[in-house]
């Protein structure tokens, strides 16, 4: 989500140190996802001050079959700085959606979204990585 591994640490960091305090006094978070919505939180704190993206018009294609090959042919790392440059909440719904630990409704749950606005971001999210995928690894034909 922040586009620097050494800040990503950090945040990680930062997060389990607080839950190993927590818990060492006895205050164990009630929710199942509260690390992860309190890394998000962070992250979000963090890249708060950051250069942020410009709001540009991205190219959207509609996905296509060869989506799937064209993704295993990414590095991970790549994947990642490309959903870290997008703005949140759909940066958010993003890496959530393609660490794909998680089902909708955990989704949904860890990026304080809607239904409706997680399904908006997610297509529209999949149409603009359809169209970089394209200009990265033409098919034929």
């Amino acid at each position: 989500m922040l586009g620097d591994s050494r800040k990503a640490q950090e945040v990680f960091h930062a997060t389990l140190r607080e839950a190993a305090q927590g818990a060492a006094h006895g205050e164990l978070p009630s929710e199942p996802f509260w690390l992860f919505r309190e890394a998000r939180w962070r992250c979000l704190e963090a890249t708060k001050n950051d250069l942020q993206p410009e709001a540009v018009e991205i190219d959207e294609h509609d996905l296509c079959a060869a989506a799937a090959s064209q993704i295993e042919q990414l590095d991970p790392v790549q994947l990642a700085i490309w959903i870290s440059a997008a703005p949140d909440p759909q940066r958010s719904a993003l890496a959530l959606f393609y660490l794909d630990e998680f089902d909708y409704r955990e989704i949904l749950d860890l990026a304080e979204l809607k239904l409706n606005e997680l399904s908006r971001l997610l297509a529209r999210g999949r149409r603009q990585l359809q169209a970089w995928l394209d200009a990265k690894f033409p098919q034929p034909g």
